[in-house]
C-alpha cells in the first residue's frame, strides 16, 4: 500500500510587518502547486497568526496523518531546537493519530552558497 502524501506545516518565526509574513505564504502557494504534497499550511512561532498550534490543527483536521513540520529559519537556535521540539511534542500529544516531524532548518544546506553568492551578486549589480 503505498503511503500517503504528507502535509507540510510551514513555520517562521513572526514578524509584526505583513510584508515579511507574506514570504512565507509565497513559498506555501509554490509547495501547494506541487502534486506530492496533500496540504500546506503555514505558521508562526510568534507575532503573526496563525500560531504553530492552530496550523497543525488545521493539517489535522484536512485529515493528515503525516505533518513534516518545516522550519523556514537559517539556524538550529533555541527557537528550532526547543520552541518547535516543543511545539511538535504537544501536537503528537494533542493529535496522537498524527505524526509530526520536524525537518532541520535551512542552515548549512549545500544550496545555501548559491543563494548567497546570487544576493552578493545582486547587491554587486545594483551598485
Amino acid at each position: 500500500m503505498p503511503q500517503p502524501k504528507p502535509a507540510l506545516l510551514l513555520i517562521a518565526h513572526g514578524s509584526r510587518r505583513a510584508e515579511a509574513n507574506a514570504d512565507l505564504e509565497a513559498i506555501a502557494e509554490q509547495f501547494r502547486a506541487m502534486p506530492h504534497y496533500d496540504f500546506v499550511q503555514t505558521s508562526f512561532l510568534e507575532l503573526a497568526e496563525p500560531n504553530i498550534a492552530t496550523g497543525g490543527q488545521a493539517c489535522a483536521q484536512a485529515g493528515a496523518k503525516y505533518v513534516v513540520m518545516v522550519p523556514y529559519f537559517l539556524s538550529p537556535g533555541v527557537h528550532v531546537k526547543d520552541d518547535l521540539t516543543e511545539a511538535r511534542d504537544a501536537l503528537t500529544e494533542q493529535f496522537p493519530d498524527v505524526r509530526f516531524v520536524l525537518a532541520q532548518p535551512i542552515g548549512r544546506h549545500p544550496l545555501i552558497m548559491e543563494i548567497v553568492q546570487d544576493r552578493v551578486a545582486e547587491a554587486l549589480r545594483s551598485e
